[in-house]
């Protein structure tokens, strides 16, 4: 199951909901039915822990640990069925006030099967096996050089991350007198040579390890030194295979990387940063070319008109206005994409169109 923007955004909201809830001592309820699993198993599961609830010596850990099962036992009863991907449910007194009960359940079928079967009492709800399958499991390895400076990053989802910076100590084209031109050469062939070795240690240290779940390795710089570099027994043989493409850059730091990223986009096209970046690029063409784009006033025109082609969304507005301009836009047929400001893109949607534009399908007045 894949899901779009909206359905993304929804799960990592109830995750952070669920994640914010603290209970005051071992009473919020977590349940995983694995897909396949007979709920009925469950339920009669949920009973018997009631009964060994009863013998909690706090009365009121006691009285807010049985509600929450019977609560939880209710809501599975009125589910029925698992459903195809199986079911988490949470439930517990969530109030703030001691001593005042506020029973809360929250039920969810996943975007992805459960493998996993759970029951768990504790102070915080168990958010892991979500959590999982709303990260971005694919990495990207980014590594751009020259024979004087290399930086290695990761992108993964809508970020990357600049996990090493080095620096050769080339010391250029001049050498120190005395030398001769043949010791000076071979001084900084020696010189070279040992960076490159180094930046391919590092590229072990740092991608081998999540050599899984790496889709590839985008490597950039001048061409010469990358060049060199990719063609010499410098890379470990199985992170050779990863690379996916290399592109000349003109920076090797984190500029470089940037570049890198920009460079290589029709290669990384299935990653969320790229496909942000380029819908936020077709909105600024909009506004210097067409003019098929809404924001502001106009944006309302624009719904009215049923002109939306694709709503891009800022993850700072309030959650119930993206749902209604969601449920709005899919009605008439158009696409969402809800971007965060942790970026250059997000951070634009935000400040200059105060989190909301569109992309039209025709021009409106």
């Amino acid at each position: 199951m894949v899901l779009d923007s909206h359905e993304e955004y929804k799960l990592k909201q109830l995750v952070r909901n669920l994640g914010k809830r603290t209970g005051r001592h071992t009473e919020l309820v977590t349940v995983y039915v694995p897909a396949g699993y007979n709920m009925d198993n469950i339920i009669g599961q949920l009973s018997e822990e009631q009964g060994t609830a009863s013998n909690i010596k706090s009365k009121t850990t006691k009285k807010n640990v049985v509600d929450a099962l019977e609560k939880a036992i209710q809501s599975l009863r009125i589910v029925g069925r698992t459903p195809a991907n199986g079911l988490a449910l949470f439930c517990g007194n969530v109030s703030e006030q001691e001593g005042v009960q506020d029973l809360k359940v929250w039920t969810i079928e996943p975007p992805e099967p459960l493998a996993i079967k759970l029951y768990r009492c504790d102070k915080e709800f168990i958010l892991g096996p979500l959590e999982d399958m709303i990260s971005h499991k694919d990495v990207y390895g980014l590594v751009t050089m020259d024979n004087k400076n290399a930086t290695l990053a990761t992108l993964k989802g809508n970020r990357y991350n600049i996990l090493k910076s080095t620096a050769s100590g080339y010391s250029g084209k001049h050498r120190a007198g005395g030398q001769s031109a043949a010791r000076f050469q071979r001084l900084m062939k020696e010189q070279s040579h040992n960076f490159k070795k180094r930046v391919g240690e590092y590229m072990t240290e740092i991608f081998l390890p999540v050599i899984t779940d790496l889709r590839g390795i985008v490597i950039g710089g001048p061409a010469g030194t990358k060049n060199d570099f990719i063609d010499g027994d410098f890379i470990n043989h199985e992170l050779k295979k990863k690379i996916l493409v290399v592109k000349d850059t003109t920076y090797t730091d984190e500029s470089g990387i940037r570049e890198l990223i920009d460079a290589a986009k029709d290669d990384l096209s299935d990653v969320e940063i790229i496909r942000h970046r380029e819908v936020m690029q077709k909105v600024l063409k909009a506004l210097v070319g067409e003019g098929n784009v809404a924001y502001g006033p106009s944006l309302q025109k624009a719904l009215d008109a049923g002109a939306i082609d694709t709503l891009i969304l800022s993850e700072n507005l309030p959650e119930e206005e993206i749902d209604q301009l969601y449920e709005k836009v899919k009605a008439q047929g158009g696409k969402i994409e809800i971007m965060n400001d942790e970026f250059e893109e997000g951070m634009q949607l935000w400040k200059t169109f105060k989190g909301k534009v569109a992309l039209l399908r025709f021009k409106i007045e």
